[in-house]
């Protein structure tokens, strides 16, 4: 118990940005298919609140076999009437940012190819796979002494860098990585009348899983129901 006092303790003191996790799922908790077919099984209604929250974000954190499967920006807020409105109160669309130890992406993706800004959070050996490469604006090394990425110290960078507001699209391993740290302020999530089954299809939350005892706790914040789904607003008690 002193353990998780501490981490709560923690992640309150450091400077980083709000990060809210944004994700569609089917109503037996599922992001993707047995197959981990791209996403994009949302309603017209999902997307719309989608790029409702990724308008108000100053960067989106995806990890990267996420962007493997999907390879091409989740969002281009500036294409849509919604982005020009919201951008009337930001200079500029959200930083896309794409987290991998390993540093592993192939640069032919789409994702190379749109007028985004792209960022790498990634550790010293995953950055040199990028090395002299233009692909990335920015490379953004933080890693723990086991060579793994250091989120704590990564969402420290994000601020310094005026990340104020950060959302997480996917995937689970990604989420579960921060909050086993407790970096994580918010959820909005939108369940879909789909049910896809699997033990290995993904869920929002994938990784070694928690305990009764260590499970993080939510607060509702809202539910609405919009046709046949479901979007739900849960914050992060501490």
């Amino acid at each position: 118990m002193a353990l998780e006092d501490n981490t709560t303790e923690n992640s309150l003191l450091i400077h980083r940005p709000h990060t809210v996790v944004v994700l569609a799922m089917s109503a037996d908790g599922k992001i993707s298919d047995v197959a981990r077919s791209p996403a994009g099984f949302g309603s017209p209604a999902d997307q719309k609140h989608l790029m409702e929250q990724v308008a108000q974000a100053d960067g989106l954190l995806w990890g990267a076999r996420t962007l493997r499967v999907d390879g091409n920006a989740e969002s281009d807020v500036n294409s849509t009437e919604l982005g020009q409105q919201q951008n009337q109160k930001k200079s500029s669309s959200p930083v896309q940012i794409i987290c991998t130890r390993s540093g592993e992406i192939d640069p032919k993706l789409k994702f190379f190819q749109q007028p985004e800004k792209r960022w790498l959070l990634t550790t010293s050996q995953g950055a040199k796979n990028w090395q002299n490469r233009s692909e990335f604006e920015r490379i953004l090394v933080a890693e723990t002494e086991t060579g793994a990425i250091d989120l704590v110290k990564g969402l420290e960078e994000l601020a310094s860098l005026n990340i104020k507001s950060l959302v997480v699209l996917g995937g689970g391993e990604l989420i579960a990585s921060l909050l086993k740290v407790d970096l994580i302020d918010e959820f909005w999530l939108t369940v879909c009348p789909f049910i896809f089954g699997g033990a290995k299809a993904p869920t929002p939350v994938d990784g070694e899983g928690f305990s009764l005892q260590t499970s993080p706790r939510l607060e509702l914040l809202s539910v609405e129901r919009v046709a046949e789904e479901i979007f739900i607003h849960y914050r992060v008690k501490r």
